[in-house]
């Protein structure tokens, strides 16, 4: 099974349609220069509402370990994504501070970022994400494909970049990730999520993996992301 993580999280009636929809994960963007972002104390509300449906993941480039130990605690993260320049070390650091499954994203250009983000080996996923000049994941616009379905390691991939209903299942049958993200491409404007689009890329999505009748992606190096959320009072 192809999980799906929408992302961009700003208003709980949109957090309760993703989970009720049948998302793996939503994204919380803690990072103040998204234009996707979202309060702390929002997101801690939102959180208490939907944690023990979905998996909740908190955005961060380039924090400090200290804010992203405080955000895990009061949000009640199960998942911390990071999207700027953090190192192997700084990962490693987070996970054992907070106890979260840490995701370590790349835009990715060229083969040589692919082999710049294999020194993210203890990390639980990467997350393979298009590049725009000035810009930290949200681009809109769709990676390499051909590029991305080259990748060979044993950690499990989200994809993500430029998804939409539409292209979402040719993306995965090209790349064949262990999950997928999607922001803009379910958006009617940023950070408000269009439940229409959800449905429709969450259903393209399934119907993909009715259709190819394959293993599931990269399932025996699956990290155990569907575990039980934590206990409602950690936030």
């Amino acid at each position: 099974m192809t999980r799906a993580k929408i992302c961009g999280i700003t208003r709980l009636e949109d957090a309760e349609a993703a989970a009720e929809l049948g998302a793996w994960a939503i994204g919380f963007i803690l990072w103040p220069g998204s234009k996707r972002a979202c309060d702390p104390a929002m997101a801690a509300a939102i959180a208490r509402r939907v944690r023990r449906r979905v998996q909740l993941v908190g955005v961060f480039v380039n924090p400090t370990l200290d804010e992203v130990a405080h955000a895990a605690d009061a949000i009640g993260l199960t998942h911390i994504q990071l999207h700027g320049d953090e190192g192997p070390s700084f990962c490693t650091a987070v996970a054992g501070r907070t106890g979260c499954r840490v995701i370590k994203a790349a835009q990715v250009r060229s083969s040589a970022d692919l082999r710049d983000l294999e020194r993210f080996r203890l990390v639980d996923l990467h997350l393979l994400d298009s590049w725009a000049e000035g810009q930290r994941g949200g681009t809109g616009r769709t990676g390499d494909w051909r590029l991305l379905a080259q990748r060979r390691s044993k950690v499990p991939a989200l994809l993500s970049g430029g998804l939409t209903p539409e292209n979402v299942a040719a993306a995965i049958a090209a790349v064949r990730p262990w999950g997928v993200d999607v922001a803009s491409g379910v958006e009617s404007s940023p950070g408000v999520k269009d439940h229409a689009r959800v449905a429709a890329f969450l259903a393209a999505v399934a119907e993909r993996e009715e259709d190819a009748g394959a293993p599931d992606p990269a399932e025996d190096d699956a990290p155990a992301a569907d575990a039980a959320a934590p206990a409602a009072d950690a936030a």
